[in-house]
């Protein structure tokens, strides 16, 4: 997978906007302002992506290519390599994942302005 792949992914979803608060190097993804992937933007190696702590310790052991979230809390996220030694569309289901574990965190006004953004009633 390459980084504009992956980055048109995010950005398709609902809500989701992206941007570098941690510096130059790093790009985020949030999903109303709460992240919910990030990934190196000169070096695109892997992503760190949030992940039910029972299943990260499944993927873990599973996938060579799925690691603790490297800078991160390591019981929540996971840095999942795009070198090849994860399939793509897997790839995408943790990001949706991701995605909808922050999603469903949000205050519920949020979660509520969330729907009527990506047409849900």
């Amino acid at each position: 997978m390459y980084l504009d792949e992956f980055r048109d992914y995010c950005l398709n979803k609902p809500g989701v906007t992206e941007g570098t608060p941690f510096g130059p190097d790093t790009l985020v993804f949030k999903v109303m302002g709460k992240m919910f992937a990030v990934t190196g933007l000169d070096t695109f190696e892997f992503v760190n992506l949030k992940c039910d702590p029972e299943r990260s310790v499944e993927l873990r052991e599973q996938w060579a290519g799925i690691k603790p979230g490297w800078h991160m809390n390591k019981h929540h996220w996971n840095s999942v390599y795009v070198d090849g030694s994860v399939p793509d569309n897997l790839i995408k289901e943790l990001t949706d994942h991701s995605y909808e574990l922050v999603a469903a965190s949000l205050p519920k006004k949020v979660r509520d302005e969330l729907k009527s953004l990506s047409g849900d009633q």
